[in-house]
């Protein structure tokens, strides 16, 4: 089967067992025999380092294995949420990383990949809590700490960041147009795809006199999920679960 699946937005996490068996059964099952499996980020709610070894993360890390060693590629890209996926994680699970942007050519067309979260320029503070949080010194730093306080550290930005998307303005967590089309004049795609906003939707762009179009990837509630496939040059969208 040559199709390419496209998701993100996963969010899993241990405390919602029901989320991450239902990725694992969509691995064993929609996923097996694709070509190419694209993650394109915050496939975990929260991700603290790759020692973390609780049972929940090794069953994923394990499905994702079993699929990588039967032929599926699976590129992922890193999200806001679950940035240190490392080496440890990599290896693992037979996946590769991705920059984030990446171009790709897919059916003679230039692919554009992305979180999203770099396309959001509107949101100001996010910005720059995104290039601190990303330094390499401040993830050295938290990696540093013990799992346990790790945890702690995670719980309580999980909590501030719900607080302050509360008090942000609806618009300003969405792409900024100028951004969207800056990044596909800079990279000569004709198609972006990206998550991120929770906003799911295809949109049609002109940009430069060329016909583009910007795919927004749906987030994956514990009860069901959305996949964007790729066949032979046809793009369409299945749900997953219930």
């Amino acid at each position: 089967m040559a199709q390419r699946l496209f998701i993100s937005d996963l969010h899993l996490d241990p405390e919602v067992p029901d989320g991450m068996e239902r990725f694992c059964a969509f691995l064993r099952q929609r996923a097996s025999g694709a070509a190419e499996l694209y993650i394109l980020g915050d496939l975990f709610d929260h991700w603290i380092g790759d020692d973390d070894n609780r049972p929940e993360y090794q069953q994923v890390i394990g499905t994702l294995r079993t699929l990588t060693s039967t032929g599926t590629a699976c590129r992922l890209l890193h999200g806001n949420r679950d940035f240190l996926l490392g080496r440890r994680f990599v290896r693992a699970s037979g996946c590769q990383r991705l920059p984030d942007p990446s171009l790709v050519r897919i059916a003679n067309q230039g692919v554009l990949l992305m979180h999203g979260d770099l396309l959001c320029t509107d949101d100001i503070p996010y910005q720059r809590f995104r290039r601190w949080v990303r330094n390499p010194l401040i993830k050295q730093l938290f990696l540093w700490q013990s799992l346990k306080r790790r945890r702690r550290i995670a719980a309580n930005y999980r909590h501030r960041s719900i607080e302050a998307m509360t008090r942000k303005p609806s618009a300003s967590m969405d792409v900024n147009p100028d951004t969207v089309a800056d990044y596909l004049r800079r990279y000569q795609a004709d198609r972006l795809i990206h998550g991120h906003t929770h906003r799911p939707g295809d949109h049609h762009l002109r940009i430069d006199q060329r016909n583009c179009m910007r795919q927004v990837l749906a987030d994956w509630p514990p009860d069901r999920g959305e996949v964007l496939v790729e066949e032979h040059g046809r793009w369409w969208r299945e749900p997953w679960g219930s």
